[in-house]
């Protein structure tokens, strides 16, 4: 027996005769992996005199054997295994590369453990490797190809994914873009093809079918990701189900543990919980500060959040994303004049006590359904993507590109969702204008004048509250009057009030003048959405209708 030992890693170890210079390389078996690199039990020839490469050294070793560091679009360090799932993992973090190395190290080497300096001094290197990439575009749950396929996430441990092109779509073993996790994900069903998905979701919900084909479709849109969404708002009294209703389509879209969140206590609050999920829902909103209202429309058409990196002075990162959002509220009055032109409303029935359903029975069927549901979806997504490029409107309403979308729905379905959500989209806007006193003051002086013309100034003397008290909100001076008026100025219009600031004074002070006109209301050439029927919300077996989605999408 060889009884010449050698120390590895401060162990006493017997030397092999055919290898005397140690144990073999890592993973010597994988071809053309890192080729040119020394292996991570190479000796550092002509350096200190045969030292051995330190902890930290045969970290990055191993990690080069094993994944490809990139750069994201916005400046995060990321690694993708070589063989596995298409998938962007952080270096630091929970769920990051430092753990799994920390755990390669110890297995690798005989239980020996690095220390925390050595993978703090591994993560630096591995971040340089990472930047001499070009950017590459890391998505979250959805993604979209260069030609075009919409690509969705399934949050499974291989990696599986959905991608949808135009009149079909497929599951596929690997991703073709590039996704990241975070904890705030959960994984999706695989769907499944059936000619009552969508039926079987409606008969969960108590909503008449204008409501419902407008959900529908909406949630179809939620997976095109390079177009601004309007915020999902579930409307009703109490016992209506609002939660559970937008619960159930975040669930759809992109499944969490959290669904419904509480209303964030800041705009960095509220970054950090929108750059974990594509979507997400606020619970329960009744009133809304002014600064969440402006958070939330940047959120829809697209955000980014700009902060001091950890421990430097003059470093950052930034958090940017544009997300698809719900909420349930029970005044539509709470919504303020922009965020109010970015909802689409649904409004739920209270439910009849005999048909209600337990959460736990509601759970169940909404599980059982889900990849039928999803498989509906898909299906509806896909004729979109299909005719979508021959879509054009006569007109564009403010959310233009979702607009074309429910065109796109409409004449794959024969459904009605345009006209109907730019119905209620001005509904919207009336009832959010009458949840604003000085906007309720301001239409009215419009409305007994026909036109109104004057200074800033003129027109805070000349309005008065109803009630002669001035609420808090209430301009205080000349410039924030006419700020607010701008800011109502969407809101007028759909009531049929113009707002035009462009002229000025003759006199030589050159005043800038508001023009305050009635004319006749905007005409939304929308059909009214159809009263509910309330012996269908809770059906025992709710059979598949033909009428409500084509054959030909199956």
């Amino acid at each position: 027996m060889n009884t010449d030992i050698q120390h590895v890693n401060g162990r006493p170890r017997p030397i092999d005769p055919a290898n005397p210079t140690g144990p073999p390389p890592v993973n010597t078996d994988r071809p053309g992996v890192n080729t040119g690199r020394p292996t991570v039990n190479a000796r550092r020839s002509g350096e200190d005199g045969g030292k051995k490469p330190s902890a930290a050294t045969r970290l990055v070793a191993l990690a080069r054997e094993r994944y490809t560091f990139v750069v994201s679009t916005d400046a995060r360090p990321y690694a993708v295994a070589i063989d596995g799932p298409n998938l962007a993992l952080p270096l630091r973090g929970k769920t990051g590369v430092r753990q799994r190395l920390a755990r390669l190290y110890a297995d690798t080497f005989d239980g020996d453990v690095a220390s925390q300096s050595a993978l703090a001094d591994a993560m630096t290197v591995l971040e340089g490797i990472a930047e001499d990439n070009d950017p590459v575009p890391v998505h979250l749950r959805v993604g979209s190809t260069p030609d075009g396929r919409i690509v969705v996430d399934l949050g499974t441990a291989d990696g599986r994914a959905v991608v949808v092109s135009a009149g079909r779509w497929e599951v596929v073993d690997r991703a073709p873009v590039l996704f990241r996790r975070s904890g705030a994900m959960a994984p999706m069903p695989v769907p499944v093809r059936t000619p009552d998905g969508l039926a079987r979701f409606h008969a969960m919900l108590n909503m008449d079918e204008s409501a419902f084909r407008q959900m529908a479709a909406w949630m179809a849109a939620a997976w095109l990701p390079d177009i601004p969404h309007p915020i999902l708002t579930c409307k009703g009294e109490q016992g209506t189900g609002k939660s559970m209703t937008a619960q159930m389509a975040i669930n759809l879209i992109d499944p969490s543990p959290a669904a419904r969140r509480s209303q964030p206590r800041d705009e960095k609050a509220w970054s950090r919980q929108a750059f974990t999920s594509w979507a997400l829902c606020l619970d329960n909103i009744s009133t809304i500060p002014r600064w969440l209202s402006d958070t939330l429309c940047k959120a829809v058409t697209g955000d980014g959040v700009v902060d001091r990196a950890l421990f430097t002075d003059d470093d950052v990162v930034v958090l940017s994303y544009r997300r698809v959002l719900a909420m349930t509220t029970i005044d539509a009055g709470a919504l303020a004049g922009d965020l109010a032109e970015r909802v689409l409303m649904v409004e739920l029935q209270l439910i009849d006590g005999t048909r209600r359903r337990s959460e736990e029975e509601l759970d169940a069927a909404f599980a059982e359904a889900r990849p039928a549901v999803l498989g509906g979806l898909l299906d509806l997504l896909a004729g979109v993507l299909e005719v979508l490029p021959s879509v054009r409107l006569d007109s564009m309403p403010r959310m233009a590109d979702f607009a074309r979308v429910l065109a796109a729905v409409d004449q794959v379905t024969g459904w009605q969702t345009l006209p109907d959500y730019l119905a209620a989209s001005s509904n919207v806007a009336s009832d959010a204008l009458e949840g604003d006193l000085f906007g309720t003051a301001l239409a009215a002086l419009v409305t007994r004048a026909g036109t109104w013309t004057g200074t800033a100034a003129q027109l805070l003397e000349q309005l008065q509250p109803a009630n002669g008290v001035r609420p808090p909100d209430w301009p205080k001076d000349p410039t924030r009057t006419s700020g607010r008026v701008k800011r109502l100025a969407p809101l007028l219009r759909s009531i049929g009030i113009t707002v035009d600031d462009t002229q000025r004074s003759k006199d030589p002070d050159r005043r800038r003048l508001l023009i305050l006109t009635r004319t006749a209301p905007e005409d939304t050439s929308a059909s009214t959405p159809s009263e509910p029927d309330q012996g269908s919300f809770w059906p025992e077996e709710p059979p598949p209708d033909p009428d409500d989605f084509p054959a030909d999408l199956h």
